[in-house]
């Protein structure tokens, strides 16, 4: 929740696309603040949240403008933009289930004079898969290659995995695995009012809490199976205190703050190893990383540690910018929606067919 990222992209009609420039701008504080507390409970929510939907669209707006401008391009060259938006309710096992993003499409039409697709995620939803993740079809579009055996690391605030297998009958598989940076960034927002841990310096001066650490990894969603996929609404810090209370009678349940960073990071990094090992079958393979969880070279580090007989690098390796891969992939998926084509992989979803993803609303 800390920018929005923008990537202008060609899509050719092979559908290999390529990005050509990318812009971000960064979430101001005080519309950062009602999106997370509109990911939990609480008084106004319809009043806050159409106000940070529009809010959210004018900033997306501004980001993708100032985009063209950089690259002197008109409106009229851009055929689509494909907008997430900023999830703040993601419920796919409700009785009713749904997924909610702020990001009004039809302010973004307006404003920018482009056609924008959005609302990716019930389509999937409808089709009584999950919702999420999204980006495998991407992935396996931008990333495959013939006699490969690869996996996609997306550490975004959630970890999610793509699996892609070499052979051509073989299923791509994905799932979201846990938390990315999410609590990380959760935990010293509270404790030193710092947007991140920056390189995981922080983490990297604790010590770990050997008890908490499995209490983390035996967490039910962790040890569930795919399909599955979850967000802030699951990891918070709510959820991370009741097991800081399970531990108050553990010596080490008074340590110092860092060392609950220092075992959050190791809770990020195994459930991430843990996940590529069950996917792959413990069979080495090269794996890629992307997303914001990247800068973080101390989980980095340890995921190497975890995992050294496999090949890890990022997405940089293969001609994509780590933090641009996301934005791409919803670039992609509203060619996607444009080209009557599905965008989801029920092996990854859950869904029951293939669909076609997202609204479109016409400048």
């Amino acid at each position: 929740m800390d920018g929005i990222d923008a990537a202008l992209c060609s899509v050719s009609n092979k559908n290999t696309l390529i990005t050509i420039a990318q812009h971000s701008l960064e979430i101001p504080t005080t519309l950062r603040n009602t999106i997370q507390s509109l990911c939990s409970q609480g008084e106004h929510e319809i009043h806050k949240s159409r106000t940070a939907d529009i809010e959210f669209a004018e900033l997306s707006s501004r980001l993708v403008n100032e985009l063209l401008r950089i690259q002197q391009l008109s409106a009229s060259e851009i055929k689509a933009i494909g907008s997430h938006g900023q999830t703040i309710r993601h419920m796919p096992n409700e009785e009713k289930p749904y997924s909610l993003q702020i990001g009004n499409p039809s302010i973004i039409a307006n404003l920018t004079g482009i056609t924008t697709i959005a609302d990716f995620r019930m389509a999937d939803i409808a089709a009584g898969g999950q919702g999420a993740p999204l980006v495998p079809a991407f992935h396996h579009s931008a990333f495959a290659k013939k006699g490969h055996f690869r996996a996609i690391i997306n550490i975004g605030g959630i970890a999610n995995i793509t699996t892609i297998p070499s052979g051509k009958n073989r299923e791509v598989r994905g799932y979201d695995i846990g938390p990315g940076n999410t609590l990380l960034d959760q935990w010293i927002q509270s404790k030193q009012k710092k947007p991140f841990d920056k390189n995981g310096d922080w983490g990297r001066s604790g010590q770990i809490l050997p008890e908490l650490l499995q209490q983390l990894l035996n967490d039910p969603y962790i040890q569930q199976k795919p399909p599955k996929s979850t967000g802030r609404e699951y990891f918070n810090l709510k959820w991370l205190q009741s097991y800081l209370t399970k531990a108050s009678n553990n010596p080490d349940a008074n340590s110092l703050d860092a060392d609950i960073q220092r075992t959050l990071i190791e809770f990020t990094a195994v459930s991430i190893s843990n996940g590529i090992q069950l996917e792959t079958n413990n069979t080495p393979c090269e794996v890629y990383l992307c997303g914001g969880g990247t800068k973080n070279t101390f989980l980095f580090k340890r995921l190497r540690h975890l995992l050294p007989n496999y090949h890890i690098n990022t997405t940089q390796k293969l001609g994509m910018d780590p933090q641009m891969v996301e934005a791409a992939a919803f670039a992609w998926l509203a060619h996607q929606t444009l080209s009557g084509l599905p965008g989801n992989i029920p092996t990854a979803t859950g869904a029951t067919k293939h669909k076609i993803l997202g609204g479109i609303y016409l400048a």
